[in-house]
């Protein structure tokens, strides 16, 4: 088992009988719109996959927090760049109170080696 990016609360991904397991990621600079932390999230778990050793298109599903619905569609602008069309992962969305009310989506991934 490897942990990645750990402390005493919590590890950002584990890497275990050829799986990735992350935890949620959000954007760097919380006082952005959802298009750029969306980005910005999306671009931390790529650099988390290719430090498991993985990548996007190995990515078989993601769980999706959006603050709120109204943002769903701008969301799924950049969702849809970063994903590979040939095989997108599963997924769930759905809205959620944030721990941080800055924070206005959340994506917690798994992948395959």
């Amino acid at each position: 088992m490897i942990r990645i990016g750990h402390n005493a609360r919590r590890s950002r991904a584990i890497v275990t009988n050829g799986t990735v397991y992350m935890g949620g990621q959000v954007g760097k600079d919380l006082d952005r719109n959802i298009e750029d932390q969306t980005r910005s999230a999306l671009a931390g778990i790529d650099e988390l996959l290719e430090q498991a050793g993985s990548s996007r298109d190995k990515v078989v599903h993601v769980t999706i927090w959006l603050k709120t619905m109204d943002d769903y569609d701008a969301m799924n602008a950049i969702w849809d760049e970063w994903i590979d069309s040939k095989s997108p992962p599963t997924r769930a969305c759905c809205a959620v109170p944030m721990a941080d009310p800055r924070i206005l989506v959340e994506f917690v991934p798994t992948a395959v080696l």
